[in-house]
């Protein structure tokens, strides 16, 4: 009980940090407060929302991906090909194949991460290169436009559902899925118990081997998906689509308050990170601040955030232990 309303309250707390940070800048900007620009802000974020919470199981088991981004171009890619050779294909059909691509190459990632004991960051920064390469090699270095793609293909992320930006909705499902297995599975329970204590894990009979195959498979699947909605949304595929956007996801999941030493974190503090930096990136240029700045303030901003966050996580460090044996047992901490 008190490891959970510990988590809570850094949750809280960083939602109110988030909204303290939105109405600072719609003081300075109020267009920024608009209707329409929040809705922007959080279409632009939705693919940091679904690759952060990617991110966070992988990181829940000790483990990290740095080829989410990489994964996520090469998909792309692959998409947008697809689509210029078969134009008739229907587009669930694109989705469904990027999902299953993408699981593909993360089951690549886990397979030789869990059965073979190649530590993950090792791992995953070979296929950040091999997946960069790829997507080069695919194309034979050419970039594909909009000019190359059908307009079905591309007026998918335009779509709305119910008056709510298709991006948008697809990210809460997302949302709502991880949240179903971290919370409400045996599953889920596992993989905060193997990054919380992967001893006691072992002997409440949790395979690390196959949590770290799945973790790395289903992070493969949410990149493959957006590696579809990226390039379908921006018209463009090409090998340095995302470069370096693993890095913000790690940040975005530090800033949420998911541990990197691994069993601790909640979904809804991954997507407060994720909107932090979304809200972060989007408002810069709305208040005029100048394009060499803008990195510096981001990245200056995103290490405050992971230091505030590395001095809480050691205050309770205590209730954290709590919550990760209460999970090795079985129970759930309430």
């Amino acid at each position: 009980m008190r490891a959970a309303s510990f988590l809570r309250h850094r949750d809280s707390a960083l939602a109110l940090i988030v909204l303290a940070l939105i109405v600072a800048i719609g003081l300075r900007a109020p267009v920024f407060v608009s209707p329409e620009s929040l809705v922007g802000v959080l279409t632009d974020t939705s693919f940091l929302f679904m690759l952060t919470l990617a991110q966070m199981v992988v990181i829940l088991t000790r483990g990290i991906d740095l080829s989410v981004a990489a994964n996520l171009a090469l998909v792309g890619m692959i998409c947008a090909l697809v689509s210029r050779a078969h134009p008739d294909l229907p587009i669930p059909t694109i989705i469904v194949m990027g999902i299953a691509l993408g699981a593909l190459l993360g089951a690549f990632n886990g397979a030789l991460v869990a059965y073979i004991g190649i530590p993950p960051i090792v791992m995953t920064l070979g296929t950040l290169s091999i997946y960069r390469g790829a997507t080069f090699l695919t194309a034979h270095g050419a970039w594909l436009t909009s000019k190359d793609m059908t307009p079905a293909f591309l007026a998918f992320p335009k779509l709305s559902v119910l008056g709510v930006p298709i991006l948008i909705a697809i990210a809460v499902l997302v949302s709502l899925g991880f949240w179903v297995l971290l919370g409400h599975t045996r599953l889920g329970r596992g993989l905060y118990a193997v990054g919380g204590n992967p001893v006691a894990a072992r002997y409440c009979g949790i395979d690390l081997s196959s949590q770290q195959f799945f973790v790395h498979t289903l992070a493969g699947a949410v990149s493959g998906l957006c590696g579809y909605l990226w390039v379908s949304r921006y018209g463009i595929a090409y090998t340095e689509i995302a470069q370096g956007y693993e890095l913000t996801i790690i940040a975005a999941c530090v800033i949420g308050g998911v541990s990197i030493a691994g069993g601790v974190g909640s979904v809804l503090g991954a997507l407060l990170g994720a909107l932090f930096l979304g809200v972060v990136v989007n408002a810069l240029p709305v208040i005029n601040v100048s394009p060499f700045w803008q990195t510096l303030i981001s990245g200056a901003v995103i290490l405050a955030a992971v230091v505030v966050n590395a001095r809480s996580e050691k205050r309770g460090g205590k209730l954290i232990l709590h919550k990760a044996r209460l999970l090795a047992g079985g129970g759930a901490s309430t």
